[in-house]
């Protein structure tokens, strides 16, 4: 009976039209469309404290590792300034500064991942595989977002050295607004630009270039997979992007432990005054100084971020379409 009646609606003028065998539908990003900013603000909050948080201890081995001008530790390796720091503050001085790190991460990436998202719709004219303007979007976002994070960024750093002088954070924010001013807590914002931008357009590059990749190996499955796929061309992207930048962020962390257990002070604190010094005391070597532990850090901590966000951003959305329909309990 079934079959009778689908013969007979169906219109023998109306026939399939065969495609090509190269024929293959445009792959297109989900837009998340209905968020409102303060959503973006908290999914990106979320996921760059859920990141740092959890990838601390490695941050801390670079720290170290790239501040030997002339501190106590003398590590070439990260299993010898691992087993240093394990030898003289234990499992906690893997986690010195993390408070720091709470207090800067959440606020910058609400900043950053805003910025982003605003830039991103601005800039991409609605084509949402343009990776160009996913690249300009993300340094605009970096500039903004650096400039509440570098300060959280020097206490923390100072703290993560070996024989800290400081106490915690708030004795470490004080000493340094009395001692050196509060232009210290700046003293490396002109080369963490520098860095972050070339670094995030690396990065996003990168990530959209491999997101679309990996979606395209096996479309049918992309909705499946999604986590995955934005985990993998996160881990991609960040690996990339930390390894083409670790000459800045050796010299960004010099200026930010200057003076500070026995690291060298500079007087102009210009980067080319760093990239001299660094290069007289220890060669080209120098300037590479942490880049396994630094990959070893963004690799991950990007994998983490990316996946976090979009799942923030997707429940907001099935938050917002729930709302709409009225069936939010």
């Amino acid at each position: 009976m079934a079959t009778d009646a689908t013969a007979k609606f169906q219109n023998q003028d109306f026939r399939p039209v065969p495609q090509p065998t190269d024929f293959h539908p445009e792959l297109t990003v989900s837009a998340h469309d209905g968020l409102h900013y303060w959503q973006f603000m908290v999914a990106g909050s979320i996921a760059g404290m859920v990141e740092h948080m959890a990838m601390y201890p490695v941050d801390t081995v670079k720290t170290q590792m790239q501040a030997l001008g002339s501190c106590p530790i003398k590590s070439v390796s990260v299993r010898q300034a691992l087993q240093s720091i394990l030898k003289s503050e234990g499992i906690a001085g893997l986690y010195r500064g993390i408070g720091a790190m709470g207090l800067g991460a959440g606020p910058a990436h609400a900043v950053y991942f805003s910025v982003y998202e605003i830039c991103k719709k601005s800039f991409s004219g609605g084509d949402l595989n343009d990776s160009v303007a996913h690249a300009a979007s993300g340094v605009c976002a970096t500039v903004a977002s650096d400039a509440v994070f570098t300060p959280m960024d020097v206490v923390k750093q100072r703290l993560q050295l070996s024989n800290s002088p400081y106490k915690g954070v708030w004795d470490c924010v004080k000493r340094v607004l009395s001692e050196e001013g509060f232009g210290a807590f700046y003293a490396s914002y002109r080369t963490t630009v520098l860095m972050n931008a070339p670094f995030t357009a690396v990065h996003f590059a990168t990530y959209e270039a491999a997101k679309k990749g990996l979606m395209e190996i096996s479309p049918e499955n992309a909705s499946d997979e999604r986590l995955v796929v934005h985990a993998t061309a996160g881990a991609a992207a960040g690996a990339l992007a930390a390894a083409v930048t670790t000459p800045l962020d050796v010299v960004k962390t010099q200026l930010q432990c200057q003076g500070v257990c026995g690291c060298d002070r500079f007087k102009s604190g210009s980067i080319g005054d760093v990239f001299r010094t660094i290069l007289k005391k220890d060669g080209y070597r120098g300037l590479i100084r942490g880049w396994i532990p630094r990959m070893l850090f963004h690799a991950p901590a990007a994998a983490i971020c990316w996946s976090t966000y979009e799942a923030s951003k997707t429940f907001f959305h099935e938050l917002n379409g729930s709302t709409n329909s009225g069936t939010v309990t």
